[in-house]
């Protein structure tokens, strides 16, 4: 440490405590790295994904940062008396992430962070209560808020109309309601069926098939062919991605070299739309209009039309199960001068080795991450391949002390 070098309040400033923000910030705190974590624990899990829904991911793929020992997810299903052979509820899940924080971040800062900004060879990060703190390093976990993707049709609709899954914490206020749900992938699929519970009358609205999961393995079907017995038996850990590319999806650092086109296209092969079988004997009274596009969308009184190629609909409400696309502008952390200075491809940061971006020092995970490392970042699965590496990384740049001059 040089006379030269700025003082600042701690190492690393990890922002976001969902599964990837809680597992770096507890890899770091466990090699004695200064780490300050900030944000509300599982929060956009508890507020922004509807009560009922279970987890996509398979059991053994569901863990935060530990897949075996005592912070495991088997772990806490002994304590919680859950069977491992469920999809995992959502509200188990928030509680597994609440349980990992109060054990491996007990001292995790709440408060929001509203602006990060370069200054003196490391970072301000501005807090929503007026306070400020420096770091020497950022890392971006912040998953897929303000990521969702909306289809330019719905430009300008009240939300009292049309509104994104991710806004709903619950679909109790659809009951006798006709509600249009727009997808079919996972949240889609989910959505609908959690509505139709909840009293709605729902229908998926889709340009294609719903492509069911492992259903000829759930349904008990016979007649398989050979590769599906090998996309069943053979299949990766985390099953992201078809037989035999998940195997690939399974190795981040190979998929972060990639060539660029390759690693575009293993994501686009990988992170298609999808449902998971367990889902489909729910849809008994969801009607699927599938192969429609959507030509126009008008409000209509208390009401919204979706106009089809060849017809149109009334509905009560449209619910947007379209999913996310990344673009960091859209966080609304950075000024325009830091963003600018972040190279992006289509939106999402490019990263190098340790997840750091083109500014040094600042670093990205979770989601933002898939366009450097591969589908897996898009699943708690990739929580402890990105918590070893920005750890390993941040030791070789400087470790415990680094920052604030203390040895």
């Amino acid at each position: 440490m040089t006379a030269s070098m700025p003082r600042t309040d701690c190492e690393v400033a990890v922002i976001g405590a969902g599964p990837f923000g809680l597992s770096v910030a507890a890899a770091l705190k466990a090699a004695r790295v200064e780490t300050l974590a900030l944000g509300g624990a599982m929060s956009f899990w508890r507020d922004h994904m509807p009560r009922g829904m279970r987890l996509r991911s398979p059991w053994h793929a569901t863990y935060i940062g530990h897949t075996n020992g005592p912070l495991s997810l088997d772990s806490y299903a002994g304590i919680l008396g859950i069977s491992p052979r469920e999809p995992l509820l959502l509200e188990n899940f928030v509680d597994y992430g609440l349980w990992i924080q109060a054990k491996t971040v007990p001292d995790l800062d709440t408060r929001m962070v509203s602006r990060v900004e370069a200054a003196n060879g490391g970072f301000r990060l501005a807090l929503a209560d007026g306070d400020a703190v420096h770091v020497r390093r950022v890392v971006i976990a912040t998953g897929l808020m303000n990521q969702q993707m909306i289809p330019a049709v719905f430009n300008g609709l009240p939300g009292e109309l049309v509104s994104h899954a991710s806004e709903h914490a619950g679909y109790e206020a659809f009951r006798g309601k006709r509600v249009a749900v727009v997808g079919r992938g996972q949240s889609a699929c989910e959505s609908a069926v959690l509505l139709k519970r909840s009293g709605a009358d729902v229908e998926l609205v889709c340009h294609g098939d719903i492509h069911w999961l492992g259903y000829r393995a759930l349904s008990g079907k016979q007649g398989w062919s050979l590769r599906d017995f090998a996309s069943e038996r053979l299949a990766s850990p985390s099953r992201v991605g078809p037989f035999p590319l998940s195997w690939l999806v399974e190795v981040p650092g190979f998929v972060h070299r990639f060539p660029e086109a390759a690693r575009a296209g293993l994501n686009k092969r990988s992170l298609g739309a999808g449902a998971s079988g367990w889902l489909k004997p729910d849809f008994d009274g969801i009607r699927v209009n599938a192969g429609s596009r959507i030509a126009g969308a008008a409000a209509k009184g208390h009401a919204i039309e979706l106009r089809f190629e060849k017809d149109a609909a009334t509905f009560d409400h449209v619910l947007l199960g379209t999913g996310y696309q990344i673009d960091i502008a859209r966080l609304g952390l950075f000024a325009p001068d830091m963003l600018a200075a972040i190279a992006r491809r289509e939106g999402a940061p490019v990263l190098s080795a340790g997840f750091e971006s083109s500014i040094p020092g600042l670093h990205f995970v979770g989601a933002s991450a898939v366009g450097s490392f591969g589908p897996l970042m898009r699943f708690t699965a990739g929580t402890p391949y990105a918590a070893r590496n920005v750890t390993r990384f941040v030791r070789k740049a400087g470790g415990r002390g680094y920052a604030t001059g203390r040895n």
